[in-house]
């Protein structure tokens, strides 16, 4: 059966393009791959080498956007602290950061305040959802520890 493998990208419409950019291009540090800085729409990607775009940003100071969330991810536990540190010294507000056992992720806004979630995949499965508040500034193996200290058990899958 044809089934998908993962988010191709997601397009929002933006009013103000250039803190778009900085907040993708810059803060994230994903690249402009296609498009047009100076008029919209411009195309990004966090790996250019594998996906032509992940983010397209469109200039549309009419439309309202209805995104419930974009979730991009990082490669290691460090990468998000590092990303933590770098939402501190921009001043960039977080909303939350919880462990969903499967992941922990940073959840922020970005300048025209949809949600966004950079996230580390924890390689643990865990039921969802769940989500549990947890602290990124303690030392990795704590955090690890209590990825899934105090959840409760994962319902056994039925066999068959």
């Amino acid at each position: 059966m044809a089934r998908v493998r993962g988010l191709g990208h997601v397009g929002l419409y933006v009013k103000d393009l250039e803190r778009e950019l900085w907040f993708f291009r810059d803060l994230l540090g994903m690249q402009v791959t296609n498009g047009d800085v100076e008029r919209g729409p411009v195309f990004l990607s966090a790996q250019p080498e594998e996906e032509d775009h992940e983010i397209l940003l469109a200039r549309d100071p009419e439309k309202v956007t209805s995104v419930q969330q974009v979730s991009l991810y990082c490669d290691s536990l460090g990468e998000l602290k590092e990303f933590y540190q770098r939402f501190q010294e921009h001043e960039i507000p977080i909303q939350r950061i919880v462990t969903h056992g499967v992941a922990v992720g940073i959840y922020t806004r970005d300048p025209e305040g949809n949600t966004v979630e950079v996230y580390w995949r924890t390689g643990v499965k865990w039921p969802q959802p769940f989500g549990r508040p947890i602290d990124l500034t303690r030392p990795d193996e704590e955090i690890v520890a209590a990825l899934t200290t105090g959840m409760p058990a994962p319902a056994a899958s039925p066999s068959g």
